[in-house]
């Protein structure tokens, strides 16, 4: 029996237009609703992304998590061709089916995908892509790393005043040491935009934006 990322991958390649971006997202949602719950941002928190995107216009982008490829499909259709969007995961089985989807949406030359664990990939990015510091910086992996990959970050000088950070899912499954920190740091302003839980319109959930002064 498939599992819910090689069902989303058939599902994508057989109910979507190949290389039409915002219809390749339409219908990873149309399956999140209504086929199989995905752990991605979803349509909902997705808007909150975009509005991000559109706030900072970044050309430098990390992400953190890219499972399988849904927000960096949402965040490069905003993106000029020139913007570097980098995405790690330590999935290898998520990021084939990631990669795999990036192809057939034809951004695969737009998006540098990572397979690796984070704290083994942020001390390097500065040299790997001669990177100062990065615009904007979407965290979505695993909650138990958000606070110790922001500071690891920080540490290693990619965190720069003006730099946007997202976070996901702060408040379900939640992530409260993260949350305090960026929230009580004062070389952060923070706004909590609330929302719900991705695909799941029950469960109270919420986006932390924060700005490095």
């Amino acid at each position: 029996m498939l599992d819910s990322r090689s069902q989303l991958h058939d599902y994508v390649q057989h109910n979507s237009n190949r290389g039409d971006i915002q219809n390749i997202i339409d219908t990873i949602d149309k399956f999140g609703w209504t086929k199989q719950w995905l752990m991605n941002i979803g349509d909902q928190k997705g808007k909150i992304l975009d509005e991000a995107i559109q706030t900072r216009k970044p050309k430098t982008i990390l992400e953190l998590g890219t499972f399988l490829g849904y927000s960096a499909l949402r965040m490069i259709r905003l993106l000029p061709k020139d913007a570097l969007l980098i995405s790690v995961d330590c999935d290898s089985e998520s990021a084939e089916i990631a990669r795999s989807i990036f192809e057939y949406a034809g951004v695969t030359d737009r998006i540098k995908p990572i397979v690796d664990y984070t704290n083994n990939v942020i001390p390097h990015l500065n040299k790997d892509f001669n990177v100062d510091s990065f615009d904007l910086i979407f965290i979505d992996h695993s909650k138990d790393l958000y606070l110790r990959d922001f500071k690891m970050l920080e540490d290693v000088g990619l965190i720069k005043s003006g730099t946007m950070i997202i976070a996901d899912n702060v408040i379900y499954p939640g992530a409260p040491d993260y949350l305090e920190y960026v929230q009580n740091n004062p070389n952060y302003s923070t706004t909590l935009r609330e929302s719900t839980r991705e695909y799941d319109d029950n469960v109270r959930d919420a986006v932390a934006i924060s700005v490095r002064k």
